[in-house]
């Protein structure tokens, strides 16, 4: 945008040699005029392409500051235009719809004041200093033509800029509905877990590793024991409970890496990337210790105690996924059938 108002002082620097070369504008007061905008708009773009604005400002496009700046040169245009100034009323339209994306309300209409505030300075002025070149009567008509074409043109600006911040804050909205909407479609809404959905997208992504060669995969079946009887005695509230404490444990136990879902009803899969198998057996032991230790859970429902059996496999390479977890069920399977409480591995 500092690019294009450069470009815009330009082309207006030759406009302006037009009216010298017709004899409407002095020489040197066009030169002067000239030698403002064109140093005020380089250095504006200079500031800008080479990012000083971002230190100098919290809007670093300087929108205001090349606003006020236009306002004064177009205001010093009129003074020196003669009888093409009319004309120049119609430029500020340019400079009101330069910034009407990013003012606030206020700044917009402090803007417009300033603009009908300096022009009708500079019409009062000329029109008492050089009645003939400026004509009284001339100046009030391009004054009340000043007010009307300003305050509609910054009108307009507010309203764009409301329709803008409304847009903006109904985008914000749709962002969290739609970051919300991915935390529902990944995440259990009871544990906080991964879900069945998403952890098969995560095995699928790790799968190619194996096949590669890329090192190993270890994955584990977990299932509370006796979980139907904590529901049966204490309610099912308390097993909610029990859940959400369950999955607290284990997440606190595990690497960042390492990824655990809730599979369904009390089952738990837990993928470790970069374990061998006896490296992942010790960690469940380590996590079925902690568990069966109570670690919370008394705290639930007196003398509660919770354990988990669980199957545990290494992935083979080129084994598929579901393979693997079919060979984890029934290694938990096993667990189950040797009295819980207890990690099996195929």
């Amino acid at each position: 945008m500092a690019l294009t108002a450069l470009v815009v002082y330009a082309l207006f620097a030759l406009l302006q040699h037009g009216e010298v070369m017709l004899g409407l504008i002095e020489r040197s007061e066009s030169n002067w005029l000239t030698l403002f905008n064109l140093c005020g708009a380089s250095g504006f773009y200079a500031v800008v392409r080479s990012e000083a604005s971002l230190r100098l400002s919290s809007e670093p496009s300087l929108t205001l500051p090349q606003m006020v700046f236009a306002i004064v040169s177009i205001s010093w245009s009129y003074s020196i235009t003669g009888p093409a100034r009319g004309a120049v009323i119609a430029i500020m339209i340019l400079v009101i719809m330069f910034g009407m994306f990013i003012l606030q309300p206020r700044q917009a209409r402090s803007l417009a004041l300033l603009a009908v505030a300096l022009l009708g300075a500079v019409m009062w002025w000329r029109a008492l200093a050089a009645p003939l070149r400026y004509p009284p009567r001339v100046e009030v008509v391009h004054f009340v033509f000043t007010l009307i074409v300003l305050g509609g043109t910054s009108s307009l600006a507010i309203r764009l800029n409301k329709l803008r911040a409304r847009l903006a804050a109904q985008k914000d909205e749709l962002t969290d509905a739609l970051a919300l909407n991915r935390e529902l479609a990944t995440r259990d809404a009871l544990t906080g877990l991964l879900n069945r959905r998403a952890m098969m997208e995560l095995f699928a992504r790790e799968h190619p590793r194996i096949v590669r060669g890329q090192g190993p995969l270890a994955v584990a079946l977990l299932d509370i024991d006796w979980f139907k009887r904590i529901n049966d005695s204490h309610g099912h509230g308390v097993g909610d409970a029990v859940l959400r404490r369950f999955a607290t444990v284990l997440k606190e136990q595990l690497r960042a890496a390492d990824a655990l879902a809730r599979w369904g009803g009390e089952e738990f899969l837990l993928l470790m990337p970069g374990t061998r198998l006896d490296d992942a057996r010790m960690v469940l032991e380590r996590l079925r210790n902690g568990v069966a230790a109570g670690d919370g859970f008394d705290a639930i429902a007196p003398g509660l105690k919770v354990t988990f059996s669980a199957g545990l496999v290494e992935v083979a390479s080129g084994e598929p996924q579901d393979a693997a977890i079919d060979r984890a069920d029934r290694a938990l399977y096993r667990a189950k059938q040797s009295g819980r409480n207890r990690v099996e591995s195929a």
